[in-house]
């Protein structure tokens, strides 16, 4: 180990001792960046160590950043700072973006930290390595939402929307897209402050006018800005739900369903259940054929099959004059179940209780012993369990009741939950026990056998 990594190690063992005397929240120390150490050589051996010595460090700062030790990683990150004329020229291009997420990690994070100091230590970073002034510019301007910091952000988005330097890469135009996106986003949260101004105060016919036109202003420089944004594949679920907002505040019902609709449809966009949730609900409330209801909550079962909705979904397929519908009704259902988080949803045990019935009066035996074959495997010990039986009944009669019926259905008479439900309730003189017991010795789908 040369001089310098001894030095470190030195002053790790010495922060070490000094912790416990330490001021519970020390003063902020993060290092300016015309203070950084130099390097401790260019060539041979002293290269090597060189490369060494900031590698420990940074392995220092990763873990003082795991424990959540934000002086110690400040401190640490003084002596990182000598990456920034390493020999290396990969590593050299590499430091800026490297010593930017480590200091604004910790500057985020120290108890002594202020604004202040992140938006001195942002504006440094972004004159060195160019490449990132404009992640960087984003990254500021969101720390200074954070903070309620509105206008300042804003003014933070427009320097670096007019930034320039050099041929404009397609990463550089992808992030400028992007920071016209929050400042379009910036621009409809001014807006919906002030359509609540107009709606909210009395006055007189002067005021109000002009009210409205500055409010139709932010709505159009937000416009442009989130139109452009969501053309582009990704995410955008914030700029999507501003954006129809606007168009339906102002009537354009077609325009608003045609970009939820290209939103939730576009082959070249990820998988996005939101999309088909913010689609359902629009036209839920424009209150389009229920087919159309139907084939968008299709999807939504493909992808989120637990989803809440997924219930009303049961409910439309339940609805519908189809059979098939009737089908696909009971394996939402059967599908709502699967999920851990979902076993004790009164309401999914309550439907398919009562689906159960009707589709087995209905004669379609068959639909349920389609549903129960990839199940049976597994359903009973997930499901229906003696354990499971008494903590139900315990905690929620009603819940252990649909559940007891279910489970004789499926599993005839003989399983554990059916018999336990059935003997505490006959106890009691629970009502529906009898009714329940009559139907399922004439219903169950498999044969009697102990479960």
């Amino acid at each position: 180990m040369d001089a310098f990594s001894e030095e470190l190690m030195g002053f790790v063992q010495k922060d070490n001792q000094v912790e416990a005397s330490k001021d519970p929240v020390p003063e902020i120390h993060l290092p300016w960046l015309s203070q950084h150490i130099q390097s401790t050589g260019s060539h041979g051996q002293k290269g090597t160590n060189f490369a060494q010595t900031t590698s420990i460090c940074l392995n220092f700062i990763q873990e003082a950043l795991l424990k959540h030790q934000w002086q110690r990683a400040s401190e640490f990150l003084q002596c990182y700072l000598q990456t920034l004329e390493d020999i290396n020229s990969q590593k050299r291009q590499m430091a800026p973006e490297i010593i930017w997420k480590l200091g604004s990690t910790i500057l985020y994070n120290h108890p002594k930290s202020n604004v202040e100091t992140f938006s001195a230590f942002a504006d440094r970073m972004k004159n060195i390595g160019v490449q990132n002034y404009l992640k960087i510019s984003l990254q500021h301007a969101l720390y200074l939402l954070h903070n309620g910091m509105v206008e300042d952000a804003y003014r933070n988005l427009n320097q670096a929307e007019s930034w320039r330097y050099g041929e404009m890469s397609a990463s550089q135009e992808k992030l400028i897209k992007l920071i016209q996106a929050y400042r379009g986003l910036l621009d409809y949260y001014t807006w919906s402050k002030k359509r609540t101004e107009v709606s909210s105060f009395d006055m007189d016919g002067f005021a109000t006018n002009a009210a409205t036109q500055d409010m139709h202003s932010y709505f159009r420089q937000a416009s442009v800005n989130l139109h452009e944004i969501i053309k582009i594949p990704g995410v955008w679920d914030t700029f999507v739900k501003s954006y129809v907002e606007m168009l339906e505040f102002y009537g354009d019902q077609d325009g608003a369903r045609q970009v939820l609709t290209d939103y939730a449809y576009d082959n070249n966009f990820p998988s996005n259940p939101n999309a088909h949730i913010y689609l359902y609900k629009f036209l839920k409330k424009e209150k389009a054929p229920e087919d159309k209801l139907i084939s968008v909550l299709k999807i939504l079962h493909q992808i989120v099959p637990s989803h809440k909705i997924m219930l009303e979904f049961h409910m439309l397929l339940k609805k519908s004059n189809k059979e098939e519908h009737h089908k696909l009704g009971l394996e939402v259902l059967l599908a709502i179940l699967d999920f851990s988080g979902c076993t004790e949803n009164i309401t999914a045990w309550s439907y398919l209780a009562k689906y159960l019935k009707q589709i087995i009066k209905g004669k379609h035996r068959e639909w349920v012993q389609e549903g129960w074959s990839s199940r049976k495997d597994w359903w009973p010990t997930f499901h229906f369990s003696y354990y499971l039986a008494k903590k139900n009944w315990k905690e929620n009669r009603i819940l252990a009741l649909k559940k007891a019926f279910t489970s004789g259905i499926l599993l005839g008479k003989g399983c554990k939950y059916f018999m336990y439900v059935s003997k505490q309730g006959h106890k009691i003189r629970e009502k529906s026990i009898k009714t329940m017991k009559k139907f399922v010795m004439k219903h169950n789908i498999l044969d009697s056998e102990e479960h």
